[in-house]
């Protein structure tokens, strides 16, 4: 087994001889110089996993020192060592990538504990987190078992995303166990949905819901006079919101909460229950101009903004809105260059494409495909799109503006590897985790059926309508040119069912700090 090297630079060595002896006594390989020259020298001619310097030497001292090697070698950690706590020297050893500092004297046990921190920082996460979802393996199965209500249901997955999260930054080997754990949780959330969906729907017996956004979450605080940037970004999932939470951190107060979509997890139905504050049948009966059935060639979310308007007056509000709609970044600096002109409205609304753009191009691409191979992979790509779009900033612009901002989506995406035949005719829709139609022919064990929509709030396109939801990992394929379809979209992420990932979604308010 190689030992882990390390370069320790500093101009009374001697000194330190017992510490070095400690060390190597501990397996680590020490190599020892008096000043920054040698040190620079030294770290250009043999590789080194860390190196410790003295902050005060003759010649270049510690803060030069560093300058030059992190220019030379940017991925060594340096640990830097002085006798002084000024605040300016920290400054600039921290402003210089210095991966640590301690103050002298210092003994042996820190000098380990600091090697450790910095070299075996990896190798002790993923030990302590394995350990740790081991211990919790038991107690998640049985809290799976024992769930009964949508509470529990809501705790369980934000324990499967906390675990999920956990282990991958650990790279873990213990990540395929919590994959086969979240299955199966998703098999038994699937069953408590169909047994419990209608009466959702029908009694106040329900969680919140995407109709109920509006009524209970951003009336309240505009009549309590706060002013509302409402972002809704299309197909987030918890588990990318907790990803991006992060970079927010130093900006923001979060205040996290989760709601339920409606079925189906699609755009058309949850959103448009979002802005309206109407299950999908009320708005086709009561605002037929502005709902699109699925037979139709017209978008199904071009009437957004008067579908908010219905709903302010409805409830005889007087708020002032604003809608916005980005679909890509050279939009969102349009809009945050302009956004100043959104000031005086109580209430704005933005509704952010990007992440359903990116979920329908993995699908397409095979190239974004291979980019976003895995749940990890995805969340990276969310990840990277945040850091570097203009949406950070655009949400730094509402906050600045004094504005309250509840972030939130209209449903998740759930990876998809296991094809169900169905056959359908021409007019039945195109989406692959739900199906509408009059001549629908599938296995009933293998789906959700709704053969009376009226009840479950769902337009009926005629009087034998019937949706299908597909649940877990599932998704629907046609028996014609059933090899290359499933080919196709096998693997792919996908929404419109009945999965955690999809219905359980983030509700986030966000307070500037």
């Amino acid at each position: 087994m190689r030992k882990e090297t390390i370069l320790w630079a500093d101009d009374e060595i001697d000194i330190l001889k017992p510490h070095i002896y400690f060390l190597e006594q501990k397996g680590y390989e020490v190599t020892t110089v008096t000043n920054g020259q040698d040190a620079i020298e030294m770290s250009n001619n043999k590789e080194f996993d860390l190196i410790i310097l003295d902050e005060n030497m003759p010649g270049l001292n510690g803060i030069e020192t560093l300058s030059i090697i992190k220019e030379q070698r940017p991925d060594i950690p340096v640990v830097m060592i002085t006798k002084s706590e000024e605040e300016n020297i920290m400054e600039q050893a921290i402003g210089r990538k210095i991966s640590d500092y301690l103050i002298k004297p210092v003994n042996p046990n820190q000098i380990l504990l600091t090697i450790k921190k910095n070299l075996n920082r990896r190798e002790i996460i993923q030990e302590k987190a394995t350990h740790a979802y081991q211990q919790e393996f038991t107690r998640l199965s049985m809290q799976i078992g024992d769930a009964r209500d949508y509470e529990d249901w809501a705790e369980v997955y934000k324990r499967l995303v906390y675990w999920e999260l956990e282990l991958q930054q650990s790279s873990s080997e213990l990540l395929p166990m919590l994959e086969m754990q979240k299955r199966e949780a998703n098999a038994a959330f699937a069953k408590f949905v169909k047994k419990n969906y209608e009466k959702w729907v029908t009694t106040d017996a329900h969680p919140l819901m995407s109709n109920e956004i509006f009524k209970t979450k951003l009336f309240p605080l505009l009549d309590e006079g706060e002013k509302i940037f409402f972002v809704l970004i299309d197909n987030f999932r918890l588990d990318q919101w907790r990803t991006i939470k992060p970079l927010l951190n130093d900006y923001f107060y979060a205040e996290e909460d989760v709601y339920y979509s409606i079925l189906p997890t699609a755009t058309q139905y949850a959103r448009n229950a979002i802005f309206s504050g109407l299950m999908p049948d009320k708005i086709a009966k009561m605002f037929p101009d502005l709902w699109v059935d699925e037979d139709e060639d017209e978008g199904k979310n071009l009437n957004e903004s008067p579908l908010i308007q219905t709903q302010i007056d409805r409830y005889r509000k007087k708020y002032s809105f604003s809608y916005t709609k980005i679909n890509d970044s050279a939009y969102a600096e349009k809009v945050i260059q302009k956004i100043i002109n959104l000031k005086n409205n109580q209430l704005n609304v933005c509704v952010i494409n990007f992440i359903d753009m990116l979920s329908h191009a993995r699908t397409e691409s095979k190239m974004i495909r291979e980019l976003a191979s895995t749940g990890a992979a995805y969340r990276s790509l969310t990840e990277s799109w945040f850091k570097h779009s203009p949406t950070l900033e655009l949400l730094k612009k509402m906050a600045d503006m004094g504005y309250k901002i509840v972030l939130t989506t209209d449903h998740g995406t759930i990876y998809v590897d296991n094809p169900i035949k169905v056959v359908g005719d021409k007019n039945t829709n195109t989406n692959l985790r739900y199906k509408v139609g009059k001549m629908l022919g599938y296995n009933p064990k293998e789906v959700y059926e709704i053969k009376s929509p009226e009840k479950f709030g769902l337009p009926t396109l005629n009087l034998s309508s019937t949706y299908i939801f597909a649940s877990d990992n599932d998704f629907f394929a046609y028996p014609n040119n059933y090899n290359y379809y499933v080919g196709y979209y096998k693997d792919t992420f996908q929404h419109g069912g009945i999965s955690m990932e999809e219905m359980i979604i983030p509700l986030v308010t966000l307070t500037k700090k």
